[in-house]
């Protein structure tokens, strides 16, 4: 049966559900330790794994890696070697509910039994009603279903491989397994928390139309916009996304009326409402496994490219133009994270690190695995992430293994440092940042701590004793971090960068170097290497980061006048 409205229908079956999973939840013991959870922190949203913050260095499996544990056996030893310490992984509805009702848990067991013995954590990927839009994790038992389990509909009436979100039946199937797998991982990791958080669905939207056209969808369409919705967006009106607030201002911000007569006729308004639809869909489905067992949740976003309309890309989906909706939506998600492969990273990585909220990257790459690490520097020292994560790490070229390898080792050893001064304004990162064409932004960053002026350049400088002007990019990749332990004393991290020190303007004081040390921290405690001085710092003129390589720099500086 195809219900006649998607959010009654909704709120209704999920109530349902979640009154049962409310019920299972209180009855079941409370874990020694508490469970993993978002705080924040002194500026910060960070993640707290056994009463203390993590940060996740994260590798996402490649989509069929985790459906086979003999293949997945293979593969343990290569993340590991790359420094992960936690998996991003693949729970597939097909194979946990082969027949309606009855569950099989043997690919989540492997999963955590794998990631224990590898002294790894876990984030699992719910491949339910949607995996990169269309439903292709969906049993074989509803696939082949299409009356009780429908599907969307083209404009020209076809069907789609994708499950209808205005389906009583869909959402009760979806709903279901997901309170199933979330019973599960509280019944056997309750007490040792290797799951931490929990993607529901995978880059939810609709493709390549911009919304569902079935009779369902239609008499939604039609009907006036929900007051869920429109009570949201007036209490948010003067912060809504630009393209959404002028839609709706250019209708006089109306309230009970249909789509097309509250945000205007067009493929815009039709993404408005397929963000709204499965938007709700999603979170409900959050809702119920919430209800049984509460790990942070989040949805990602598959991202568009420049000049594309909705349909031509995932439409509806968790982009920013939509924030608002899916706020609305779905208040069980906790955080929306976005599916990172375009040149343009530093761009697309600010516009979803809001403020305080907390940010994820699920999926990246396209890049060098230089490139990735430089990145990977950025979000948790500029944008607090809490983790990050390349895609399908276990098939990158050797040498590209070695380097993220590199880089996450350095991030290990900076990790209580980081985790103390996200949000502090004590930290910044370093990344040199790009057009979506790969155009690269070369120019010197500056940034100020306290009375010093630190500089990163990501271009030699040009050899004055030759009498030469002209500057040359540094090769490979650029970023970075820098922390301020105290007024005169940082931590400098990355690869491809120079960095030169200056005292703050008006001080009529200059800057020297006292010290550069290298380094690691090996169990927590520095252990110095070489003083790099003289011709290593250029008779102190600047810090060489060298690109091709990641690593620490303990500098000392000191002002004169």
């Amino acid at each position: 049966m195809i219900a006649k409205s998607g959010l009654k229908t909704v709120t209704f079956v999920s109530t349902v559900i979640a009154t049962l999973a409310i019920g299972a939840f209180a009855s079941h013991a409370k874990p020694a330790e508490p469970m993993p959870q978002l705080r924040h922190e002194h500026g910060a949203t960070q993640l707290i794994v056994d009463g203390s913050p993590f940060l996740i260095r994260g590798g996402e499996l490649e989509n069929s890696t985790a459906s086979s544990p003999a293949y997945l056996d293979t593969v343990w030893p290569k993340l590991t070697a790359m420094r992960l310490n936690t998996v991003i992984a693949p729970v597939y509805w097909q194979l946990i509910e082969p027949q309606e009702g009855s569950f099989d848990f043997a690919t989540v067991d492997g999963l955590i039994a794998g990631a224990r013995h590898h002294d790894m954590h876990l984030v699992l990927l719910w491949f339910g009603s949607w995996k990169n839009s269309m439903s292709s994790y969906a049993p074989g038992w509803v696939k082949r279903d299409p009356q009780r389990f429908p599907r969307a509909e083209r404009s020209d009436g076809a069907g789609m491989e994708i499950l209808s979100a205005f389906s009583r039946n869909n959402l009760r199937a979806d709903s279901e397994a997901f309170a199933a797998l979330m019973k599960h991982l509280r019944d056997i990791d309750s007490a040792r928390h290797t799951v931490i958080m929990v993607q529901v669905e995978n880059e939810v939207g609709m493709i390549p139309e911009a919304r569902d056209h079935g009779a369902a969808a239609n008499a939604a369409f039609a009907a006036p916009v929900p007051a869920a919705l429109t009570d949201y967006l007036t209490t948010h009106r003067d912060t809504l996304a630009p393209a959404l607030k002028t839609a709706w201002q250019a209708h006089r911000f109306r309230t009970g009326a249909d789509w097309d007569d509250t945000f205007g006729a067009g493929p815009a308004t039709d993404e408005f409402f397929t963000a709204w639809t499965e938007g709700r869909f999603t979170g409900e489905v959050a809702a119920v496994g919430k209800a049984v067992y509460p790990l942070p949740m989040y949805v990602n976003a598959a991202l568009m490219r420049p000049g594309k309309a909705p349909g031509q890309y995932p439409s509806g989906g968790p982009l920013p133009h939509l924030f608002d909706i899916w706020r609305a939506a779905a208040p069980a998600i906790d955080f929306l994270a976005p599916d990172l492969y375009f040149p343009n990273f530093v761009e697309w990585a600010d516009k979803y690190a809001r403020a305080g909220a907390p940010f994820f990257i699920p999926e990246t790459g396209r890049v060098s695995a230089a490139d990735m690490g430089a990145n990977a520097f950025y979000a948790y020292a500029q944008l607090n992430a809490l983790g990050f994560s390349p895609y399908a790490p276990e098939f990158l070229a050797p040498d590209q293994a070695k380097t993220m390898g590199d880089a996450y080792d350095v991030v290990a050893q900076l990790a209580p440092l980081i985790l103390a001064n996200q949000g502090t304004g004590k930290m910044i990162g370093v990344g040199a940042p790009a057009q979506f064409d790969g155009t690269v932004d070369l120019k010197p960053q500056r940034f100020t701590f306290g009375d010093y002026t630190i500089t990163a350049h990501f271009k030699e400088p040009a050899p004055v004793s030759i009498g030469a002007k002209a500057e040359t990019e540094m090769p490979g990749a650029h970023g970075g971090l820098i922390i301020q332990a105290a007024p005169d004393d940082f931590w400098i991290a990355g690869t491809g960068m120079i960095v030169t020190f200056g005292a703050r303007s008006g001080t009529n004081e200059s800057a020297g170097i006292d010290a550069i040390w290298e380094g690691r921290f090996v169990r927590g405690r520095w252990v110095p290497g070489r003083n790099l001085n003289g011709d290593d710092d250029n008779q102190g003129r600047y810090l060489r980061l060298p690109a091709g390589e990641f690593t620490i720099r303990h500098v000392r500086l000191y002002r004169y006048r």
